[in-house]
């Protein structure tokens, strides 16, 4: 049996992946959470062997939660559910060790699938995402992208070099090559731009 944890903030999808899932394949699903913080404290607690995670909830969003998953377990095996495949979102991912990146309109019997794909050892990302990524055409580099990224978040020059470990005036000359390429103002019109572009 492999054991899952499933996060999603969608009670009802949630449901129904709990109930699916096994009939595809030999899966048990040991936990369920709702949000970020939910899905670190249910894999110390729980141990599962892969993690489905989505992308997208309110509060600690996927991303950060398996930033703080993969900081406690660093084997943790994770594959991630997302509507919008956002080619920085996917270099992001995978850096933080996601192994599996799948639409959350895939069919169940697929989803099953990537999940004993991934706890075989392999990787598995959806070709239309990996596609998107391929062609992205964004002229911002990864540290821009975390900077604008922390931007989004209402986050100060301090708490962004807090945060990355940089100092303040590296963080701010990131920004101004953000605020160049994009040709905007400032740096939260730069992370608007970034975001509207798909970059983030």
């Amino acid at each position: 049996m492999i054991r899952v944890l499933l996060v999603d903030d969608e009670a009802l999808l949630r449901s129904a992946l709990a109930a699916l899932l096994p009939l595809k394949a030999q899966i048990s699903v040991v936990a369920e959470a709702a949000d970020g913080a939910g899905a670190v404290a249910a894999v110390l607690e729980h141990r599962p062997d892969v993690v489905v995670i989505d992308l997208e909830m309110p509060g600690m969003d996927g991303l950060a939660a398996v930033e703080r998953i993969r900081a406690e377990n660093p084997e943790q095996v994770v594959l991630m559910l997302t509507r919008h495949a956002r080619p920085g979102v996917l270099r992001r991912a995978l850096k933080l060790g996601v192994r599996g990146f799948v639409s959350k309109s895939a069919h169940p019997t697929l989803i099953a699938e990537v999940i004993e794909t991934l706890h075989a050892g392999k990787r598995w990302i959806d070709p239309d995402i990996s596609a998107l990524a391929v062609v992205d055409d964004s002229p911002l580099t990864d540290r821009e992208l975390d900077v604008l990224r922390e931007t989004l978040q209402g986050s100060s020059v301090a708490e962004i070099a807090g945060r990355l470990y940089l100092a303040e005036g590296t963080v701010r000359n990131y920004l101004s090559n953000a605020m160049q390429k994009t040709q905007t103002p400032n740096r939260r019109e730069a992370a608007r731009y970034a975001r509207s572009r798909e970059w983030l």
